[in-house]
């Protein structure tokens, strides 16, 4: 049922698309889209970063983010035949790595709820002042959901 009832959808609008994402299976990795973070930083920044992390999941959240993740390091060490996260983040001395992820509908949805939250007054507050780590060495993605079990 799609859109009030009917045998098929009527429009595409936001109000249908949780009935849709329904009617085709919620679950499906197909439409589902992260974007991932990597972020180094100082072991004694953590607790800023956490408080910041905590205010920016309300904001994300509050503007239709499926699900929001804000992890620490904590084996980082390599595998054998792999490379470590300490390594591949360029960690200096006393720093850890932050490793991030947001999950959206789809893609559509990621870039409808990224331009509410470049709006939204909490995240402008946020930007002020010096954050907890360096903006330059943090890397981003946007990622295609390939397996969800």
């Amino acid at each position: 049922m799609l859109c009030g009832g009917g045998l098929r959808p009527r429009c595409v609008k936001r109000e249908c698309e949780d009935q849709i994402m329904t009617a085709i299976g919620k679950g499906d990795s197909i439409m589902r889209y992260v974007d991932g973070f990597v972020i180094p930083i100082p072991k004694k920044n953590l607790a800023a970063y956490r408080t910041m992390a905590k205010k920016a999941s309300h904001v994300w959240k509050d503007h239709g983010a499926v699900e929001y993740y804000e992890c620490v390091g904590d084996q980082l060490g390599a595998m054998i035949g792999t490379m470590p996260f300490t390594r591949l983040a360029k960690l200096k001395k006393n720093e850890t790595v932050i490793f991030s992820w947001i999950v959206y509908r789809s893609r559509v949805h990621r870039d409808r709820v990224n331009a509410k939250v470049m709006k939204d007054p909490r995240i402008a507050k946020m930007m002020q002042g010096k954050p907890p780590f360096d903006v330059k060495r943090m890397a981003y993605g946007g990622f295609k959901v390939l397996v969800q079990a």
